[in-house]
C-alpha cells in the first residue's frame, strides 16, 4: 500500500529516517580559538590549523590548545589529577590544593586548575613531593567532616573517596570529635548533610553563576562556616526550586538526592541516556536504572552536551517514577454501561473514528479540536497535525507548551 492510498497511513516511520532535524544544526563544545602569536604545530592540508603549544608532563610531551589549563591538558590526556574545588561548568577556583603540581621556572607547588598552559612548559605531578601535600591536604579534609563512606549514599561515585583510594589513605590521620551539624531534610527531593561538606564552593557557584538562582551561600566564619540556603533557612522554606543542580556539582555526599536513598548503589545500575521526555527543549539525561526492579532510581544531566549541559529542571531530574507507576495504562479501555473495559487495540481504533466520524458529519470538522503532548516525539506531533488538516479538515491543533 502506499502513502496517500486509501487506508494507508499518513506518516511512516521509515520517513524520517534520514530526515534531519530542520534548524539544527551540529554544536561542539570547547571548541579552540585562534591566538596570534602563539607557536603552532605544523599540520597537513584538511587538518585543524589552530595554534597549538607543546607541554611536558610527567616526561611526555603532549599538545594543548592555549587558554587551558595544566588541569585540562593532563585529564585529557589520561592523567588521574584530583580536584574538588574545579568543575568545567563552573571554572577555576583555586581552593582545595588537591590538584597542585611542580611547574620548572616557578617555585612551590602550582595549582594546575589556574595554571595556563605555555610553550616548553614542564610539569611534574608524580613527584613525593606533590604526593605528599595532595595526601595532606585530602587527609585534612577527611578529618574536618563525618564521611563515613559505608552508609554514604555517594559511595562509589565520591570525588573525595576517590582521591583517598588512589593516595592510599584508608583512614583519617586526624579524626575531630566535634559536635555534628543537624542535616536537613525538609526539602522533598534533596539531604543537605554539612557533615560531609568540604567546602568547595562548586554549589554555590552553580547555583548563584549557572541556574542563577542565588539562593545558595557561604555563611558564618571561620570552622563555623557552612553552606547556608537564603537567610539561613531550612531548603523547603527557601527560594530553591529545586533543580538539583547543586546535588550534581557535589563532590561528595553533603548534597544527595532524597529519593534515591537506598535504592543501588552506582556500580549495580545500568545508565541509560536518552531525551527528557517533559518539554520540547530537548535535554538530555542519563536514566540509572535497576533493572532487576524494573524502575528508574534516578536522573542526572548529561554535560559537554547541548542543549542543557547537564542542567535540568524540577520535572527532568525528580519526576521520574511515571514509567515503572503501577497506575499507567497497559491497554485499551472502553466505556461500556458506566464501566471501564479492557478491549483490543483494534476495537479501540474503531470505535474512536466511529465517534469521530458521526461528530464530523453531523456538527463539522471545526467541531473537532487537537492539543498536542509536550511527551511525544516531534514524529508523532507532526503526524498528529497532518490528520487533524487533512484528515478532519480543521485547523483547530494546538501543543500544550503553548498554553
Amino acid at each position: 500500500m502506499k502513502p496517500g492510498e486509501s487506508g494507508a497511513p499518513l506518516v511512516r516511520d521509515d520517513m524520517w529516517a534520514a530526515c534531519p532535524t530542520p534548524g539544527v544544526r551540529s554544536v561542539s563544545y570547547n571548541q579552540p580559538t585562534s591566538h596570534e602569536g602563539q607557536p603552532t604545530v605544523m599540520s597537513s592540508p584538511g587538518e585543524d590549523k589552530t595554534p597549538t603549544v607543546r607541554v611536558t608532563i610527567d616526561g611526555r610531551t603532549v599538545t594543548a590548545r592555549p587558554g587551558q589549563t595544566v588541569l585540562e591538558v593532563a585529564r585529557e590526556q589520561g592523567w588521574y589529577i584530583p580536584s574538588f574545588c574545579y568543575h568545567p561548568k563552573v571554572g577555576q577556583a583555586g581552593l582545595c590544593r588537591a590538584c597542585v603540581a611542580e611547574v620548572d621556572g616557578m617555585g612551590g607547588l602550582q595549582t594546575t586548575c589556574t595554571m595556563p598552559v605555555r610553550d616548553s612548559m614542564v610539569v611534574r605531578t608524580d613527584t613525593e613531593l606533590v604526593l605528599e601535600a595532595r595526601r595532606m591536604n585530602v587527609d585534612l579534609l577527611l578529618s574536618a567532616g563525618v564521611h563515613d563512606c559505608l552508609a554514604c549514599e555517594a559511595t562509589g561515585q565520591c570525588e573525595l573517596q576517590d582521591a583517598a583510594y588512589r593516595l592510599g589513605i584508608e583512614r583519617p590521620s586526624f579524626p575531630l570529635d566535634g559536635e555534628r551539624l543537624p542535616i536537613d531534610t525538609s526539602s522533598q527531593f534533596i539531604v543537605r548533610d554539612p557533615n560531609k561538606c568540604i567546602h568547595c564552593f562548586r554549589c554555590i557557584r552553580g547555583c548563584n553563576n549557572l541556574v542563577v538562582n542565588d539562593v545558595l551561600e557561604m555563611g558564618y566564619r571561620g570552622d563555623r562556616s557552612i553552606v547556608i540556603c537564603d537567610a539561613d533557612l531550612p531548603m523547603a522554606q527557601s527560594s530553591c526550586v529545586s533543580c538539583g543542580e547543586c546535588v550534581q556539582l557535589c563532590p561528595t555526599g553533603a548534597l544527595t538526592e532524597k529519593k534515591a536513598v537506598g535504592t543501588g548503589r552506582p556500580w549495580e545500575l545500568e545508565r541509560v541516556r536518552t531525551t527528557c521526555a517533559y518539554c520540547g527543549v530537548g535535554c538530555q539525561v542519563e536514566l540509572h536504572v535497576d533493572r532487576a526492579a524494573n524502575r528508574i532510581v534516578r536522573v542526572t544531566g548529561v554535560e559537554g552536551t547541548p542543549p542543557n549541559d547537564g542542567m535540568l529542571c524540577v520535572k527532568g531530574r525528580f519526576s521520574y517514577e511515571f514509567p515503572s507507576s503501577g497506575d499507567r495504562l497497559t491497554e485499551p479501555l472502553l466505556r461500556r454501561n458506566g464501566r471501564l473495559e479492557p478491549v483490543s487495540w483494534d476495537v479501540a481504533l474503531d470505535y474512536t473514528a466511529q465517534k469521530l466520524t458521526e461528530i464530523r458529519d453531523r456538527h463539522g470538522p471545526d467541531a473537532f479540536g487537537m492539543i498536542t503532548c509536550a511527551r511525544s516525539t516531534n514524529e508523532n506531533n507532526y503526524a498528529a497535525m497532518k490528520f487533524t488538516r487533512a484528515a478532519v479538515g480543521t485547523n483547530n491543533v494546538d501543543h500544550c507548551a503553548r498554553l
